[in-house]
């Protein structure tokens, strides 16, 4: 199956997107440069070899691209993210998107208070920031924008052993909804992708704790899942995922904002 997109012409327009060095963020990164957007990816200092790969893929298009480093654990390291990509490429950020995300795995008699702190600060706490900082760029520029936060099935639908995963996620899908209220007045959509299995290293991650938890071996709980929930009966894509930020963000999109969007496959039905 192909998801290659052709090239479009610059729409002299940025998008900032945060942890775009692998898996869902990569796959927007990519292909918000072939809708026509110059690129700026944050992401943390270990992952910039993984990022340099996909800053020159976006160079060969012909765009600009950058990378920043951001923890988005930390608001004054996405604040000046946003204010260095603007310095260098210009006040012409249109789209946000906060694609930055953990999933820890473990029953919730195990979860210790570092543990879900942890997940907080990143899932949700480094979306809210990362919002509400390019919604206050968008505001300065005065020309409207598009931000996108990391949803989840789990914003509608929690597991077990996910549990501070699915409440971050529920409270993005909340989020999501208040600022696109708030944001409206300035010509700002807001919305959020909301996948369920995808073929990732993250749940790479969840497969291999699960079957310990579980006792079964690695890759099947994956398979399971695959093949018990996923009605269109193939595993997700990550381009399948920015397939939806592209609409999202186009003037296709413009009518919509405040959702989180599934894209599961109809693993959600």
């Amino acid at each position: 199956m192909s998801f290659a997109s052709p090239v479009k012409a610059s729409l002299n327009r940025i998008a900032f997107i945060t942890g775009g060095a692998q898996g869902i963020g990569r796959a927007i990164a990519t292909r918000l440069a072939r809708d026509g957007y110059d690129i700026a990816i944050a992401d943390i200092p270990q992952a910039q070899t993984k990022v340099d790969g996909v800053i020159d893929e976006i160079k060969s298009y012909g765009r600009q691209a950058i990378s920043l480093h951001a923890d988005v654990r930390e608001p004054t390291q996405i604040e000046s993210a946003i204010a260095q990509t603007v310095e260098q490429l210009g006040p012409r950020l249109f789209v946000s998107v906060a694609n930055a995300g953990v999933t820890q795995v473990r029953p919730l008699l195990e979860c210790t208070p570092e543990f879900i702190e942890n997940e907080v600060r990143i899932n949700l706490l480094g979306l809210m920031n990362t919002h509400i900082f390019a919604a206050k760029q968008m505001v300065k520029q005065g020309f409207g924008g598009r931000i996108i936060g990391a949803g989840s099935i789990a914003s509608y639908r929690t597991a077990e052993n996910l549990g501070p995963y699915g409440g971050t996620k529920f409270a993005v899908r909340g989020f999501t909804e208040v600022a696109a209220k708030e944001w409206a007045q300035y010509d700002i959509r807001v919305n959020a992708y909301g996948p369920g299995i995808v073929d990732t290293p993250m749940w790479d991650h969840i497969d291999r704790e699960l079957a310990k938890i579980e006792g079964i071996s690695v890759g099947e709980a994956k398979a399971v899942r695959v093949k018990r929930d996923i009605k269109l009966g193939r595993i997700q894509e990550p381009e399948d995922v920015a397939k939806l930020v592209s609409f999202l963000v186009s003037d296709e999109g413009e009518y919509i904002t405040g959702q989180t969007i599934k894209s599961c496959g109809g693993a959600s039905l």
